[in-house]
């Protein structure tokens, strides 16, 4: 019984070790990043400054 089993364990081994095949590998192609202009990110930081100078001008007033 312990020879069928050791058998059996051998077998399920080797075939796992002719799995797949010789083919060629497949290259992927390289991500390429770009990165965003500075300019655009400061673009985003005027509506706050104006929204803080009309608050600012509102509490100045009263």
């Amino acid at each position: 019984m312990k020879k069928l089993v050791l058998a059996a364990a051998f077998s399920a081994a080797a075939t796992a070790g002719f799995a797949g095949n010789m083919e060629e590998p497949v290259m992927e192609a390289p991500v390429v990043v770009e990165e965003a202009n500075a300019s655009s990110s400061a673009a985003g930081i005027w509506v706050p400054l104006v929204l803080l100078a009309i608050v600012a001008a509102v509490v100045a007033a009263d």
